[in-house]
């Protein structure tokens, strides 16, 4: 029950036990042009740029940031916590003059105060976290991607945490670029990236292609100001989604088989229902939480659907508890980072994780294990907050997860 890496669903595991696969086997690019229609459903775009990076999520952020931001380039990072942060430290690798805004953690910036520093400084990239994992905060971005263009700027945006928890309203809201997690609300293995670009986004970083030594041919033109990752090279990894098929990388063949199958699976569920399940789940943990006694962090309209921050008792050591609820209850939950190290645990109700049956067991082993550390909570209130939570929402039977 940790904000990442989430349970699998069996039959995605079941998917990844099939046979390998060539790259180029057509069987295979099948399946690779099936899951850029699906990145792009569940982007909510008509992006023909959706596809996934190999690696983990850090690698789609890095390579977006490394392939959109040249030295000296202007870029704002609007930062709400770990994860915020980790965007100045990719712009800045990349030679960017990074500017950032800061809020307390557990707080969301207000879209007007955004809005302001763009219009002052006419950045070339403005770089935010919808879902801010550290603080379990949920950013409002909508009204962002329009103001940004109105100097010609892009907007980057990491979705790792609330992709496929929540709506990601790519094209509605204007956004340039996009990366997605794995291991997060779609919950298979981490190692694979869903990312989408639009056009816009597509002509900027092909101004700095640059083909590898080895594949280049007459076409390609050898540039000065080029991308400086080879493996990260958003232009050269379109040449590998596209019908060119540039033998760029072997493909992770079995990534992109679990990808296939939970993309499919959270598109025979339906995106909204999925939505509304890991809404519903979230209200009902913290309805049992609440009436447990426990202290929700910060609890605001900006709450992340998936995370649910809760504050650690005085009376405990934060750390060792994790460590007896794993050893002796078989549950993993999180610390955080940060000026929230020691003083929050976050809970995660991601995906296949998000079902009343786990939700329930948790809460009963959870106030289980309070009660044997010293802590004191009403665990049977707690259970019939959480069952009360649940009582006019879907069975686990009518809810194909």
């Amino acid at each position: 029950m940790t904000p990442g890496p989430t349970m699998v669903d069996p039959r995605i595991s079941q998917a990844m036990s099939n046979q390998i696969l060539g790259q180029f086997d057509p069987a295979f690019t099948d399946i690779m042009n099936d899951n850029m229609k699906m990145i792009a459903q569940t982007f909510n775009t008509k992006n023909r740029w959706s596809f996934p990076i190999d690696g983990t999520s850090r690698a789609g952020l890095e390579a977006v940031i490394g392939s959109i931001v040249s030295p000296g380039d202007a870029v704002l990072v609007p930062s709400l916590g770990r994860f915020g942060d980790l965007f100045v430290e990719l712009a800045e690798r990349a030679g960017g003059q990074v500017t950032t805004m800061t809020t307390e953690w557990g707080t969301v910036f207000d879209q007007d105060d955004i809005i302001a520093k763009i219009r002052e400084m006419k950045p070339k990239v403005v770089a935010i976290v919808h879902g801010e994992t550290s603080t379990g905060r949920l950013q409002p971005i909508d009204r962002l991607g329009a103001a940004v263009h109105e100097y010609g700027g892009f907007l980057v945006v990491d979705t790792v945490a609330s992709y496929m928890g929540t709506p990601v309203k790519v094209d509605e809201w204007q956004l340039d670029a996009v990366v997605g997690g794995a291991q997060k609300c779609l919950s298979i293995p981490s190692g694979i990236t869903p990312i989408t670009f639009n056009d816009r986004f597509a002509a900027e970083i092909n101004k700095r292609k640059r083909v590898e030594q080895g594949v280049r041919t007459g076409e390609d033109t050898k540039r000065n100001n080029y991308i400086t990752s080879n493996y990260l090279d958003l232009t050269q990894l379109q040449d590998y989604w596209s019908p060119r098929r540039l033998n760029h990388h072997t493909e992770a063949t079995v990534a992109n088989y679990a990808l296939h199958e939970g993309l499919r699976l959270a598109l025979q569920e339906g995106l909204q229902n999925r939505f509304e399940r890991h809404l519903q789940v979230h209200h009902a943990l913290n309805a049992g939480l609440d009436a447990m006694g426990l202290h929700i962090y910060h609890q605001t309209d900006h709450e992340m659907p998936m995370v649910t921050c809760v504050e650690i008792p005085d009376q405990l050591d934060g750390d060792q508890f994790r460590e007896t609820f794993l050893k002796d209850f078989g549950v993993e939950i999180s610390s955080s980072f940060g000026s929230l190290q020691g003083k929050i645990w976050r809970i995660g109700t991601m995906g296949y994780s998000a079902q009343r049956h786990f939700i329930t067991n948790f809460i009963a082993l959870f106030g289980a294990a309070l009660l044997q550390a010293g802590a004191s909570v009403d665990l049977k209130a707690g259970l019939d907050a959480t069952a009360a939570g649940f009582a006019n929402q879907p069975s686990p039977e009518e809810v194909t997860v």
